[in-house]
Parts: C-alpha cells; sequence; structure tokens
C-alpha cells in the first residue's frame, strides 16, 4: 500500500507542475500579442495596433475568429507603420490565421470589416509569431501532465491488484 501512496503523490505533483508550466507556457506564448475584441458593422471596423521590431523578428502572425461566420461577409487587412496594406485576406471560416512579413520597426494595424449592416462579433490578434523554443514549453507541460495521468492510473491499479492479493 505504501508504493501506491507515493506513486499517487509524485503523480499528483506532476499533475500540478504539469498545469503551472502549461498557464506559464500560454503567458510566454501570447507575450507580445495584441488582442482586441467588438461588434462590426458596415459603419465601424475594429482595428488593433501592435509595435513590431524587425531586429527581434522578420514574421508576425495575425488570427480573427467571427462569431456566428456566415461566409464571405467579413475581410481582414494588415497595415505597416507607413499605413500601406501588405495583406488582405477574406474571412472564409469561422478562424483564420495567417503569416505577414515584418519589414519595418514600428506600429502594425490589423483591420477587420465587414460589408453587412448587422453587428457581427469578432475577436483579433496580431503579434510576432513565437519561436520555436516558447512553443515548445506547451509541449512540455502536455507530456507531464500525461506523465502525471498515467501515474495515477497506475497507482489505482496497483491498489486494486494489492487489495486482490491480501483477500
Amino acid at each position: 500500500m505504501q508504493k501506491a501512496g507515493i506513486i499517487l503523490v509524485v503523480s499528483g505533483a506532476l499533475i500540478v507542475i504539469g498545469l503551472i508550466l502549461l498557464v506559464v507556457g500560454n503567458q510566454v506564448i501570447l507575450e507580445g500579442v495584441f488582442q482586441g475584441n467588438g461588434k462590426i458593422n458596415s459603419s465601424q471596423n475594429l482595428t488593433i495596433s501592435g509595435e513590431f521590431n524587425s531586429e527581434k523578428s522578420s514574421i508576425g502572425v495575425f488570427a480573427v475568429q467571427v462569431m456566428e461566420f456566415k461566409e464571405n461577409i467579413v475581410s481582414a487587412k494588415i497595415l505597416d507603420p507607413f499605413d500601406i496594406e501588405i495583406v488582405s485576406k477574406n474571412v472564409d471560416e469561422e478562424t483564420i490565421e495567417e503569416e505577414f512579413d515584418i519589414v519595418d520597426t514600428g506600429d502594425y494595424k490589423l483591420i477587420i470589416q465587414t460589408s453587412s449592416n448587422e453587428d457581427i462579433q469578432v475577436f483579433g490578434a496580431i503579434g510576432p509569431l513565437p519561436d520555436a523554443g516558447k512553443k515548445s514549453l506547451s509541449f512540455i507541460s502536455a507530456y507531464i501532465l500525461i506523465i502525471g495521468m498515467v501515474g495515477l492510473v497506475g497507482s489505482g491499479i496497483y491498489r486494486i491488484k494489492s487489495k486482490k492479493k491480501s483477500i
């Protein structure tokens, strides 16, 4: 019975560590990401600005999510620091994610717009593309969580087997 208790405590600790790493990993990945949400219609756009440094990152990424998605009524575009359109994309799914080149340092703008007169709830985000090291933190936390859960199952199986032997 003592082994099962040790396995249970270790597994619980691994799950807690995995959850903490998951939260920290999400914060690290979202560092430098500018987000916004709101309602748009034909007379009102949603604009999200973000400061980019071309020396730190050469690729940016933006994402748009449309609640109550309807086809071909929402579009997104990226403007560089000189207000020149560098990317334009029709939102043809509920959620899109696209990359763009960061050539100049300055404020880049994500503009989400629609031709519809109805209000449409949208969410947008713009930021630098996270590097592989930051992304790996979320994979590590997932692996630790899985190991912790396997340990919990193993602890339960061990307890059941040891009870059967004692009967």
